[in-house]
């Protein structure tokens, strides 16, 4: 292929949002085994944010692309090992990149994109639903009938918590900060909702459970809410921390621990399937069989032209999305 530019958002310094430059890059041919995707869309998680400033695990070298998953069409293929031709619809998974017209890849970051999704859903869908998947299923062995309280529930991954959870048949709490996040939890499938912004979650949570606690709480916010969710988690339950929206982690009292047996598990999604790649591929194959006879979706809060990821990041930033962001490329 002869070579050509393609248009991208680059992160030139750890400065945050501020620092996201729209550039032409050039395209180069194809190497052995690679895949050239033509994006049709990408999603916004929390992570690109904290790329922008350097405070997220990982790390990429100055300058990168942001963008962790996208959705789009095979452009090109080079050699015969790829399972993917030319025309096919995929999801993209990655670390950077997505927030692009064009990226290229190796097969394994690829897989089908469901049938049931828009390009738009379709972009939104792997990182939160994965994540979710992981959480509840893998780390939490979470059981129907079991009670399920889920913080942050407005946003993407509290959204994607709370449909697979109900999809996993437990009895879903969502509490998050406002009245439309709360009615993004509600079309998702949640039974109880709790603003926390004006009701103490812990005595909302025990009522609801009959003084018995949640068994599984979903912790994406961290803070105090994490320090408050060990006063309302049952005998023997399980936490899991997923993230620090609030911009940092809880303090673990061990004491609390001991006198109600629970644990506190870390979630890292990606990194499950990057330590064991045949758990990562079941899991995510296992959340896309969900999604199609569950008919579970993420739900859209805006999307943005590419031109203006800067504006849709600094808007995450300031907590004003419920549900998630997407780009829309080349529309």
């Amino acid at each position: 292929m002869t070579d050509y530019l393609s248009t991208a958002a680059i992160c030139e310094t750890l400065a945050g949002p501020e620092a996201v430059r729209i550039e032409k890059q050039r395209l180069l041919p194809l190497e052995s085994g690679e895949i050239r995707v033509r994006l049709k869309a990408a999603a916004l998680n929390f992570p690109d944010m904290l790329m922008t400033y350097g405070k997220y695990q990982f790390k990429p070298e100055l300058p990168f692309i942001l963008g962790m998953e996208g959705a789009g069409v095979i452009e090109e293929t080079n050699g015969a090992s790829a399972p993917f031709k030319s025309g096919d619809k995929v999801l993209v998974k990655g670390k950077t990149g997505a927030f692009a017209e064009h990226i290229t890849v190796r097969a394994a970051q690829l897989d089908p994109m469901p049938g049931h999704l828009s390009f738009e859903e379709a972009a939104a869908f792997a990182v939160t639903f994965l994540t979710a998947h992981v959480s509840l299923v893998e780390r939490a062995k979470i059981k129907s009938g079991e009670t399920l309280l889920v913080l942050g529930a407005g946003g993407g991954v509290g959204q994607a918590m709370v449909a697979l959870g109900k999809a996993l048949g437990a009895t879903v709490i969502a509490a998050a900060s406002s009245a439309e996040k709360l009615a993004i939890a509600r079309e998702s499938g949640a039974d109880c909702l709790i603003n926390y912004r004006c009701q103490d979650f812990r005595r909302e949570v025990m009522n609801l459970t009959d003084g018995r606690g949640a068994d599984v709480i979903v912790d994406p916010v961290g803070g105090t809410y994490f320090e408050d969710s060990l006063d309302c988690i049952a005998w023997a339950g399980r936490i899991l921390i997923v993230g620090f929206a609030s911009g940092v982690f809880g303090v673990l009292k061990a004491d609390i621990l001991s006198r109600k047996g629970c644990s506190v598990l870390g979630v890292r999604a990606g990194e499950f399937g990057r330590r064991d790649p045949e758990a990562g591929r079941r899991a995510f194959a296992d959340v896309c069989r969900l999604a199609e006879e569950k008919n579970l979706k993420p739900i859209i809060h805006k999307c943005w032209p590419l031109d203006q990821v800067k504006e849709a990041l600094q808007a995450m930033e300031r907590r004003e999305i419920a549900g998630k962001q997407v780009v829309l490329i080349g529309k």
